[in-house]
């Protein structure tokens, strides 16, 4: 099919062979268990376990609280030991709320009750994947319900995208799923193409993996879905970049892909929906690459909540040189502060990284305005002045050139010959203006609330006047009727009383 190449981009090193040589393997049983109930975009489960209750596998552990959430599960059964904050992969090295589970090995499920989509009712559908937790796995853990209701957003959807494209550096969980997982992937194709009913269902691989494209081919062989091999060129995974790819639209700044007929999944995302509604299985596990400076760089299954520090020794352990640990790739991942913390699933790539795969540490220099950030930049902006505004805190004209529209690949600072960590600038942008946006918010509640209270005094008020004027007329007859001259009494047989002079008493004392 004819394709729409996306403005810059970037030719990367690519270090996929290190980890796709080998089969998927399932990660050992951990003794231990540390799920975090924030594990998507949107509202925290809410714990539904307390310590010392037991757990069954795939037993939901987390209630989705609003529409953007998901529901958290026990990824193995055992006994909960804890519902507290503890270290979680973030940049900051935060905590959040975790459920700790100790593993009995016994590895007994729940019930699990297969769907037939097919005769199910479309809300009803969504419901079943929210359940089961399915967010988007390419690592935006949008939650995939929300993006499976097409309601208000446009009447018929033109184009279903599965991106298989996974153009980071170092990462291949998807490649080796698509290799070894196709039929199920399609599975879960066919879900989602039942559900949105869209014109063409397109799938997107970059063709520096054809043995995954093969095994996609032959899995969709009779199903009219397309298997489309992009060029290999960061960031061609993308959701912008790969609908300009394969459809040649662009969504409008502030609006969504589905504002032009598109839809986007990740094929890990297919592949557990298939497995949440044609098997009952909620989403327990993901598939994570281990690669740079170990031993043994693999792909493994493992299970939410297990440790990186174990996930790394089961790949043999550090290799000498390890200088900083990355999860997800090395131009849109971040570092850990330590290995102690547990997979989420966000969790796609655990990177070992050393010298070599860092950018060396160098001065920051001047900005020379040659222009290279422009012309790699996928999203099409301006990053010369997104960082000139966002240095000097003029937010206002940071957002007059779009930095929302920034999907923070890195190609700017990679490319800058002065190493200013432009990304860095734009995220701390993003984060002021998100602060300010929430500072407002909550100054316009409380002026909401003020006002609604002034209000409601008035309104008393004036209801309190109401009832006083309604009373006063009956006030008034009362107050008439007690002030009225009362008759005198007179005894038939008594002499009346007259009033007498002074002079008439005298002489009658006399």
């Amino acid at each position: 099919m004819q394709l729409f190449p996306f403005h810059g981009g970037l030719k990367t090193v690519r270090h996929k062979t290190e980890s796709n040589q080998q089969a998927i393997r399932c990660a050992a049983l951990p003794q231990q268990l540390h799920v975090p109930l924030r594990q998507h975009v949107g509202a925290i489960a809410k714990p539904l376990v307390q310590p010392g209750d037991p757990v069954l596998k795939g037993q939901i552990i987390g209630q989705p609280d609003g529409y953007v959430s998901a529901a958290i599960h026990a990824p193995t059964s055992g006994i909960v030991t804890a519902v507290d904050k503890r270290p979680v992969p973030h940049p900051s090295g935060m905590t959040d709320w975790c459920v700790s589970i100790e593993v009995d090995g016994q590895e007994r499920w729940i019930e699990r009750r297969p769907v037939d989509y097919q005769h199910l009712h479309p809300s009803d559908l969504r419901n079943a994947v929210r359940s089961a937790g399915v967010v988007g796995l390419g690592g935006a853990v949008f939650p995939s319900a929300v993006k499976m209701n097409l309601s208000g957003h446009c009447e018929r959807l033109e184009h279903l995208i599965i991106n298989g494209a996974e153009c980071e550096p170092w990462m291949t969980c998807d490649d080796r799923l698509m290799r070894e997982r196709a039929s199920g992937i399609v599975a879960g194709i066919h879900i989602l193409a039942h559900l949105l009913v869209p014109r063409e269902v397109l799938i997107g691989i970059e063709d520096d993996k054809p043995e995954a494209i093969a095994a996609m081919v032959a899995a969709c062989a009779g199903t009219g879905y397309e298997v489309c091999p992009v060029p290999t060129r960061y960031p061609s995974g993308g959701v912008k970049q790969l609908t300009k790819l394969l459809t040649n639209k662009e969504a409008p700044v502030d609006g969504r892909s589905t504002d032009i007929g598109v839809q986007c999944f990740n094929v890990a995302t297919a592949y557990t929906i298939h497995r949440a509604i044609d098997y009952g299985e909620p989403v327990i596990s993901r598939i994570v690459t281990i690669t740079g400076h170990v031993k043994q760089p693999n792909n493994l299954e493992v299970l939410l909540g297990a440790s990186f520090a174990e996930l790394i020794a089961e790949c043999g352990g550090y290799q000498d040189g390890v200088q900083r640990l990355i999860m997800g790739g090395p131009l849109m991942g971040f570092a850990l502060h330590d290995d102690q913390v547990p997979v989420t699933k966000a969790t796609n790539c655990i990177l070992a990284a050393g010298p070599e795969e860092l950018t060396p540490e160098q001065p920051v220099m001047p900005c020379i305005r040659c222009g290279a950030c422009m012309d790699v930049c996928p999203a099409d902006l301006l990053p010369q002045q997104l960082y000139w505004h966002a240095r000097a805190k003029e937010f206002d004209k940071a957002q007059a050139y779009h930095l929302f529209s920034c999907i923070e690949c890195g190609c700017c600072s990679y490319v800058c010959p002065s190493r200013i960590p432009l990304v860095q600038y734009y995220r701390y942008a993003k984060n002021e203006i998100w602060a300010q946006e929430k500072e407002k918010q909550r100054a316009e509640l409380a002026r909401q609330r003020h006002q609604a209270r002034l209000e409601r005094l008035e309104r008393e008020k004036q209801e309190r006047e109401a009832k006083l004027r309604q009373k006063a007329p009956a006030r008034a007859e009362a107050s008439v009727e007690k002030s009225a001259p009362t008759a005198s009494v007179t005894n038939a047989n008594a002499t009346p009383l007259t009033a007498e002079s002074p002079t008439e008493t005298v002489v009658r004392n006399a």
